[in-house]
């Protein structure tokens, strides 16, 4: 004897094959989660000194990666001294999502951990075919 329902008045039970009703609801759980959204996060990085080209390079690629759904973490990786041009890593990574704005929204703006200045941008809503 198996509840289905508990919540209903009265309790809802059925006499079923146990395993059997173990397997669909396995089963049942299996498809839920294939359903599911996968957040993917592709990473892009830069140097506080990054150059036009590099930068356009890097920009297009972070395009594709938002067209495709896929979240986009950009940093700035500094080494060494070059830690003095935080001011540049900044202006490179907001001039990065100003680009990036009519393909994503910033999920979290420029924050400086350790030797990484990071930012986060999120696709606009995916269009289902």
């Amino acid at each position: 004897m198996v509840e289905i329902s508990p919540n209903a008045d009265p309790p809802v039970c059925k006499i079923v094959d146990y395993q059997k009703f173990l397997y669909q609801q396995k089963k049942k759980q299996k498809e839920i989660k294939s359903k599911a959204v996968k957040v993917v996060l592709k990473e892009i990085r830069f140097g506080p000194q990054t150059d036009e080209h590099d930068y356009n390079f890097k920009l297009k690629h972070a395009q594709k990666f938002l067209e495709d759904g896929a979240k986009v973490k950009a940093f700035v990786f500094f080494k060494g001294r070059s830690i003095l041009f935080k001011e540049q890593g900044e202006i490179l990574l907001l001039r990065l999502a100003q680009d990036l704005e009519e393909y994503g929204k910033v999920e979290q703006l420029p924050r400086l951990e350790g030797k990484r200045m990071i930012i986060f941008i999120a696709p606009k809503a995916v269009k289902k075919k």
